[in-house]
């Protein structure tokens, strides 16, 4: 019958995702075997498509004897997000018994993924520190130059509206910090005070890319 389907498509290019789901695998073999590369690629999504923690290292071990190089990915990836499941399994018993080069292949892949993942966390949260200063810089010039709603430069009364500005996300942030800074006493007195040093670092870092300092109304700018 699993012959029968293989020739079927071979001389018919016809072959039903249900034949598929039943005989995915062995149509992956046969199509490794007799090269026909459109069906070996069907029967590859197929199977991928239908990995479970019993199969998964089953499947993984067929996609490395047939080439199939994108199902071993999805196996790879199915077996690290579903390790502590899959490392119930017979299979995984039976491939570690058997096969101890194959289970070093994925615990280092689980643990290249990992790290992997760890990059991208801390490169998302320095983006997002980055994004977060821009802004923050954009906030200052506005208060310093616009005014706003608590805090503005002294030829320019703050706006008197019931809710906080709007217009950036971190602005009522800034305004509050600026206020703390001109009215802080531990830093009047010299002591040390972490809003204080943020204002300072902000201001510093604003002075450090200004191009326009002379005509910069953002105090000590200069």
């Amino acid at each position: 019958m699993i012959f029968y389907y293989f020739l079927l498509f071979f001389f018919c290019n016809r072959c039903k995702e249900e034949e598929i789901a039943k005989y995915g695998i062995h149509l992956l073999v046969l199509s490794h075997v007799y090269s026909v590369p459109q069906l070996k690629q069907r029967c590859s999504k197929g199977v991928s498509q239908r990995l479970t923690a019993e199969n998964a290292v089953d499947v993984l071990q067929l996609a490395r004897l047939c080439d199939a190089p994108d199902l071993y990915i999805k196996c790879m990836k199915y077996i690290a997000a579903h390790f502590k499941s899959v490392e119930q399994t017979e299979a995984w018993n039976f491939m570690q018994d058997h096969d101890p080069w194959l289970e070093l292949e994925i615990l280092q892949f689980i643990d290249e993924d990992e790290k992997r993942k760890r990059r991208m966390r801390r490169h998302m949260k320095e983006q997002n520190l980055y994004l977060q200063l821009s802004e923050a810089m954009v906030c200052l010039q506005h208060i310093c130059s616009e005014g706003c709603t608590i805090v503005g430069p002294y030829d320019v009364k703050p706006a008197k509206k019931p809710s906080p500005c709007n217009k950036y996300a971190t602005c009522h942030g800034v305004q509050l910090l600026i206020k703390h800074f001109a009215l802080c006493k531990t830093r009047v007195n010299g002591g040390g005070c972490s809003r204080c040093n943020r204002m300072w670092q902000l201001l510093r870092l604003h002075s450090s890319i200004c191009d326009q300092p002379d005509s910069c109304r953002v105090p000590l700018c200069r």
